[in-house]
């Protein structure tokens, strides 16, 4: 344990030092952006190193690793994320352990959240996933709203009891005009969160980036990057 202990120090002493330099290099403070380990396929035992570590908010996409992860973890500090595209079928489960939801992007997932959130007396925070590769009124190849469905899903998670309105949330599109253009993606986002804030100051957070592109993400001004690779190392099987 301690090898690997050793490993998730070096590595996320790695990744502390590349966010710092970015904040440096756009002229923003390092206390403005928040690291989210995202520890999927890894195990708890992993979790609670990383806890011991300082880290304090991890993230998971799917709701069959981490619920179980989450209930082994629950002794923990943490803030728990759930990054994946969410079905409802799972929102039952999710709800139980999740602090924010970063990928809410159609009404009926708004629907359910807000059921189970007051059926469980719980207020979960929930990112709108804006998909920067979604046609007019459609949805992106990875899940997300699109842009011109932000107003009217937001409004409706303002609404929404047992649920709050953090802000929004984008993964790099492969796909469009933004495909290889990271940071023009992460400015349209960042427009995109001026414009909701317009309506919602309290939204004010934005979640982009990732181990390849988390320089982009600050720059353009992200409160959040989410980080697996560059703390865990390859996952098996993912090459």
């Amino acid at each position: 344990m301690t090898g690997r202990k050793d490993e998730l120090a070096a590595n996320l002493a790695k990744v502390e030092r590349r966010i710092a330099d970015a904040c440096e290099a756009a002229g923003r403070a390092r206390e403005e952006v928040t690291l989210i380990v995202v520890t999927k396929t890894y195990p708890a035992s992993d979790v609670r190193i990383l806890s011991e570590l300082g880290v304090r908010h991890v993230a998971e996409n799917r709701d069959q690793d981490a619920a179980p992860k989450a209930a082994e973890c629950s002794d923990l500090p943490l803030t728990w994320h759930f990054v994946g595209q969410l079905q409802t079928n799972k929102v039952r489960s999710v709800v139980g352990y999740a602090d924010l939801v970063q990928s809410v992007d159609r009404a009926r997932l708004v629907t359910a959240l807000s059921k189970e959130a007051v059926r469980q007396e719980r207020e979960i925070g929930c990112l709108l996933q804006v998909a920067l590769d979604a046609g007019e009124g459609g949805r992106g190849e990875r899940g997300g709203v699109g842009p011109d469905g932000i107003e009217e899903l937001g409004e409706m998670v303002a609404r929404a009891p047992g649920l709050r309105l953090d802000g929004l949330m984008t993964v790099a599109p492969l796909t469009g005009q933004y495909a290889g253009r990271e940071l023009a993606a992460f400015e349209r986002l960042m427009d995109l969160s001026t414009d909701l804030r317009r309506a919602h100051p309290a939204a004010n957070m934005v979640s982009a980036g990732m181990s390849a592109d988390l320089e982009q993400a600050v720059a353009a001004g992200a409160t959040h990057v989410r980080v697996g690779t560059a703390v865990l190392g390859v996952r098996p099987g993912l090459g």
